[in-house]
Order: C-alpha cells, then sequence, then structure tokens
C-alpha cells in the first residue's frame, strides 16, 4: 500500500502517554515475587500471540492468575501465579510463570480503598504486574497535608501498594493555538473510523467536551462533534463535513506514514509508537493497563493505557500505535518531550465499540 504524508492544511490537527516501570531487557522488580519456576523453556510470541494466550490462561486459571505483562527482549509471556500448580499450567501453555504473593483480588480491593479515601486531585494508580502492586504517583501539586494522608491509606494497604512521587503535573494535553475555530484550542487528529459508511476521526473527549466545530491549520472547517465521552472515558468522534482525504494512515511527519489496519488491546511490555501535532513522532512501551488518574481539574478517568512515552499539551487526541494497529487516543500526563514524563491513553478498541466505529 503506497503510504501518503497527511495533506499540508491538515497538519495542524494530523496525528496519530505516571511512572516508566519497565522497559524491554531491564531486570523486572522482584519484590513480592519468587524466581520463575524452572520448567520448559517459554515459547517465543509476537505481542499478538501473547495476548492471545493471556485471555485464555486467565479463563483457564481463574482466581489462581495475578497477572500478565509481554518481556519485549524474550518475547514470551509472562503470568503472574499463586501457587506452583497454577505455574506448571502456564509452562505447559508456553508462557513463563512466577509465583507471587498479591491475589487480583487482593489487588482490586486496594485500588477500591484508595478511591474511597484517597482520591486527590494530581494522583494516580495503576496495576503493576511487574511488580505484582498498585503504584500510585503523586505529582508536584499535592500539598503536605494531602501527601500525609496519601501516605496514611498507602501505608495501610501494606505490600499490596507502592507510593512514588513525580516532579511533572498531570493534565490534560491540550493547548491553546490555531488548527481550531470556535473554542480556542488545538488537540491532534487520532485515527480515521467509518461508520454506516461514512467518514469520522477519533479524537480525546476532553478536546471534543471544549470544542465543537474543527477546523485545519487554514482556518477551514473540516469537522463537528457527533459523540463526545469525558471524564468517564477519554474519547470524541467527529464527523468530516469537508471533501478531504482522510486514509486509514498516521502522519510520521518525514514525509510517510503508517498504515493503519485494525485496532488491538494494549499488553504490558508492548512496544507502541505516538504521533501527535505538538512533538510529532515518539517511542516508548506499556507499563500498566487499567489506570486511574485525578487530573488537577479533579476530572478522574478510569480504565487508561499507562506509557513511558513522552507528550506535550496540543498532542491530546492523537494516536498511539502498534505497527498497523491503533491502540490509543492521547489522554494526558505530566512531563514533556525533552525531560521526559509519563503519558495516558484512552484505549482506541473502547472508543471504537462505544461509538459504533471501525477503523478504515
Amino acid at each position: 500500500m503506497k503510504h501518503r504524508r497527511i495533506p499540508k492544511r491538515r497538519a495542524a490537527v494530523a496525528g496519530a502517554g505516571i511512572a516508566a516501570l519497565v522497559a524491554a531487557g531491564v531486570t523486572f522488580q522482584t519484590a513480592n515475587a519468587s524466581e520463575p519456576v524452572q520448567t520448559s523453556a517459554p515459547e517465543t510470541l509476537s505481542v499478538a500471540a501473547a495476548g492471545k494466550l493471556a485471555s485464555t490462561l486467565a479463563k483457564d486459571l481463574g482466581a489462581d492468575a495475578a497477572g500478565t505483562y509481554y518481556d519485549a527482549t524474550a518475547r514470551n509471556l509472562v503470568v503472574n501465579v499463586l501457587d506452583e500448580g497454577a505455574a506448571e499450567t502456564v509452562e505447559a501453555a508456553g508462557a513463563k510463570a512466577r509465583v507471587v504473593a498479591n491475589s487480583l483480588a487482593e489487588i482490586k480491593s486496594a485500588r477500591t480503598t484508595l478511591k474511597q479515601d484517597a482520591t486527590i486531585p494530581g494522583t494516580s494508580w495503576v496495576t503493576d504486574p511487574t511488580t505484582n502492586k498498585v503504584v500510585v504517583t503523586a505529582d508536584r501539586t499535592v500539598s503536605k497535608a494531602e501527601m500525609a494522608k496519601l501516605t496514611d491509606v498507602v501505608d495501610g494497604l501494606g505490600t499490596v501498594v507502592e507510593l512514588k512521587t513525580t516532579k511533572g503535573e498531570f493534565k490534560p494535553f491540550i493547548a491553546g493555538g490555531d488548527a481550531i475555530t470556535g473554542g480556542g484550542g488545538r488537540c491532534s487528529l487520532g485515527f480515521n473510523v467509518v461508520k454506516g459508511g461514512e467518514p469520522f476521526f477519533l479524537t480525546a473527549g476532553h478536546c471534543t467536551e471544549s470544542i465543537s466545530t474543527w477546523s485545519d491549520s487554514s482556518g477551514t472547517e473540516i469537522g463537528t462533534n457527533e459523540v463526545s465521552s469525558f471524564p468517564d472515558n477519554d474519547y470524541g468522534l467527529v464527523k468530516y463535513t469537508a471533501e478531504v482525504d482522510h486514509p486509514s494512515e498516521v502522519n510520521l511527519y518525514n514525509g510517510s506514514a503508517q498504515a493503519i489496519s485494525g485496532a488491538a488491546e494494549a499488553t504490558v511490555g508492548m512496544e507502541v509508537t505516538r504521533s501527535g501535532s505538538t512533538t510529532q513522532v515518539h517511542d516508548g512501551t506499556v507499563t500498566g493497563l487499567d489506570a486511574t488518574v485525578n487530573y488537577g481539574s479533579g476530572d478522574i478517568v478510569n480504565g487508561l493505557i499507562q506509557t513511558d512515552v513522552c507528550a506535550e499539551p496540543g498532542d491530546s487526541g492523537g494516536a498511539l500505535f502498534s505497527g498497523s494497529d491503533a491502540i490509543g487516543l492521547t489522554s494526558g500526563g505530566s512531563g514533556d518531550c525533552t525531560s521526559g514524563g509519563e503519558t495516558f491513553f484512552q484505549p482506541v478498541t473502547e472508543a471504537l465499540s462505544a461509538t459504533g466505529t471501525e477503523i478504515g
């Protein structure tokens, strides 16, 4: 398929996520975990194959399953389990088993307690299968009194939870600028989609909550909102109103584009790429799933993908992808692409299902 660069007059809205917990090739933390069960060697798997095997094993293991992640260096699936019997099942299926201390029920209970007792603006929490813990992060806006309260709650949860801080500030990535009329903000296009044979595009919901009519960098209107969801989720669907090309591609900002042929679920350890109108293209790794982030505005968004890919204001809504698969829409985070940072993404599969659209 011939790659085409997104037309120049759409560049301002073209585009394709807190802490970096694990990257391919590093030694995984083993707090609360024993050494991997030494039986048969795990199979070499693609990310897609690992995801399918993870789903199958989760059903087979039931309550004995305690999370999974993908080791991109070894190219195999790592499965956390609670006992040696479950570990044998995992190894027999071709994955790598690790006996850990915390069950998914204990982790879920800890997350419920955090939501009830520690919902503080400027904080987030995510389940990290590489450490078998819930990792709570507080940004620089959290006051001393709030930090004391957060620490007290975390200490009460014992070894199931780990507390970290970040120098950045959690916020949705949206910035004032041209490219948007009638709203005074700028975001990035995520993925072109179709519904009933008509063309639409997905972007961030916090963008469509504040902006209803979208234009390109020349000020020409290209679309109007059809669906907007924030903060329950962070996706928006925009219907094209102008006769412009809308290929199923992501702008790589080097004169070429990545064709997008489908959508896939994120997996911890998956290598991903983000494209956005402010900082263009950056790579990284998925570090957590089902993240909850408390943006400084008081908006709490659940079910996000966490990555160590950098992003900045204006990258909101931009595409997170892995090869030809759409993975997420840029939601927010902290830091920047000079000093680094943490970024969250709305899963694309959820947005597609909720809006009744398909990649295309």
